[in-house]
């Protein structure tokens, strides 16, 4: 096949790029190159997309795109210009206006699409994907695919949401690492590798509509025992109630002083518990969260700096266990 991605110098783009030239396929990446290297064996083309001419060189016919833009006028301009058998969109869980019913899946109502072209900030990005996914859907019909992913992780996660607890297992501040008293909050995590191989397959098999590309649902207390095994850590863990853990300014999900994937908020507690039944059907694997938690920390190891993006320094949870001991 001859495949175009819209990307492919950038994390996802770039594993999906990765993983079609690893199964033969003539792969070309369009874009600026300003965040990496394409993948070896893949073909940059260098242009920017809010220019006119951003696929002057992209011509021929594709058998497939890829697409992962947040903006809609990249998504109109690219359909507008290249001539695609099929159009594949990597969009998002943060499209639907319902982030609370657990087990909710691809039925559950939209935001409104964002009007214009372009995100004015993060506070759009749910309504500019779900505009977005209108402008493939429309132009495509069943040869689109959308992919609402969940959360990605796995080797080069820069967020630090997926390699943060593995990476505190095996270097605890202490002799303990803190953790939220929540064993039951859900975690859904998908391996960027699994989701990246998915999305090829379904270009070769020309699988089309609306899928939640998500994790397999993991309880919060399961995916730090994986932590800590992948790891190989003899550290204890010490809980802490999240009213407390409120009380002491740590913050839920990501960030700095955070503890990654702990969602305690009532509004958001579907957002890591999604079905994701529909996607298995159609050939998402899912490898085990043990090799997933393996992976990034190894890749952790090699980052100068930690935390990044995500979690507690060595400093804050000290304080915060002193604090728990003596409160």
């Amino acid at each position: 096949m001859r495949i175009l991605v819209l990307g492919g110098t950038a994390w996802l783009g770039g594993a999906t790029a990765a993983e079609a030239v690893a199964r033969g396929h003539e792969v070309v990446c369009l874009a600026r190159g300003e965040a990496g290297a394409v993948p070896e064996g893949a073909r940059l083309i260098r242009a920017d997309r809010d220019r006119p001419d951003a696929y002057a060189e992209a011509g021929g016919r594709w058998d497939a795109v890829l697409d992962v833009a947040r903006h809609p006028g990249h998504v109109r301009g690219a359909i507008e210009a290249l001539d695609a058998g099929r159009y594949l969109f990597v969009s998002t869980g943060n499209v639907y206006v319902d982030t609370s019913t657990r087990h909710g899946d691809e039925s559950l109502p939209l935001l409104p699409p964002l009007e214009g072209d372009r995100m004015a900030s993060m506070e759009d990005y749910g309504s500019a994907k779900v505009a977005c996914e209108a402008a493939v859907l429309a132009a495509f019909g069943d040869r689109a695919l959308v992919a609402r992913a969940g959360l990605i992780g796995g080797p080069g996660d820069t967020s630090g949401r997926s390699g943060y607890w593995p990476w505190r297992f095996a270097h605890p501040s202490g002799d303990a690492v803190l953790v939220p008293d929540a064993p039951q909050r859900s975690t859904e995590l998908i391996d960027i590798r699994d989701l990246a191989a998915w999305l090829v397959r379904c270009a070769e098999d020309g699988t089309g509509g609306v899928f939640d590309a998500v994790g397999r649902e993991v309880p919060l207390a399961e995916h730090l025992a994986a932590a800590g095994r992948a790891a190989d850590s003899a550290a204890a863990v010490v809980a802490a109630p999240e009213a407390w853990l409120a009380e002491q300014g740590v913050v839920e999900w990501a960030g700095p002083r955070s503890l990654p994937l702990w969602l305690a908020a009532p509004d958001w507690q579907g957002f890591t518990s999604r079905s994701g039944e529909r996607a298995r059907a159609a050939g998402l694997v899912h490898r085990p969260l043990d090799e997933t938690l393996r992976d990034v920390l190894a890749w952790e190891e090699t980052r100068p700096e930690h935390p990044h993006g995500a979690g507690l320094a060595d400093e804050e949870e000290r304080e915060l266990l002193r604090l728990l001991a003596g409160a």
